[in-house]
């Protein structure tokens, strides 16, 4: 973790998947990445079904942005037009990175080049169709207890806790609940233990459904006061 001014430099595995170097770990899913997103982050915050106007999604990793976009056509889908989005990310990609990492999903989701557009290593406020998004850059554990926000959903979508374990801290999960409305939701890909203690003392329900592809769980949990 560290300043938004250092960015992570990136290899590319069959060709289009991003890998950070960094941390040694990709950015989404070497499978399907768009199912991925699909299945945890939407699914298991129980979207688009919980949908509605002013409804706030946060998130742990902006990486790709492909969750954001995949938000987007899901609000779309169902019409809901009032959507927002707030994105914590320490490390962003390069816009020439952030283009290729995308390609694959062009024609699979709208709205990249409008996020391409709007793509800057300081940050962001843009429309990306029917969400109010916004990308803090910074360590979290740093601008999230800043925030004044609070969301209804949270993407938690870092780097593997065992290479990325400054986004998986007890703190700063803490500090996720504390940002939570009551009755809000997160899911993660993750089923470690830790996380999932921490998350629970955070002041969610936390429960361990099938994950995606080859990965036996994830962590899905819902806020109870």
């Amino acid at each position: 973790m560290g300043d938004g001014s250092q960015r992570v430099a990136v290899t590319w595995r069959d060709g289009d998947v991003p890998v950070s170097t960094r941390f040694e770990d990709p950015y989404y899913s070497l499978e399907d990445g768009l199912a991925e997103t699909r299945h945890v982050f939407l699914a298991g915050n129980d979207l688009p079904a919980r949908l509605a106007a002013g409804f706030h999604v946060a998130e742990l990793g902006v990486g790709t942005g492909l969750n954001l976009l995949a938000l987007a056509a899901c609000a779309k889908e169902v019409g809901c037009s009032t959507l927002k989005y707030t994105g914590f990310e320490a490390f962003p990609l390069s816009r020439d990175a952030l283009r290729k990492a995308l390609a694959p999903f062009a024609d699979k989701v709208p709205h990249v080049e409008d996020l391409l557009s709007a793509w800057a290593l300081d940050g962001f406020a843009v429309q990306i169709g029917p969400v109010e998004a916004q990308m803090i850059v910074g360590d979290a554990r740093e601008t999230l207890p800043r925030w004044e926000g609070a969301a209804d959903a949270w993407f938690l979508d870092g780097f593997a806790p065992a290479k990325n374990p400054e986004l998986w801290e007890e703190t700063l999960l803490a500090e996720v609940g504390a940002h939570t409305v009551p009755g809000g939701t997160f899911a993660t890909y993750t089923a470690a233990g830790a996380v999932r203690r921490a998350l629970g003392a955070a002041g969610f329900v936390v429960e361990r459904p099938p994950g995606f592809g080859r990965k036996r769980h994830m962590s899905t949990g819902r806020k109870t006061g």
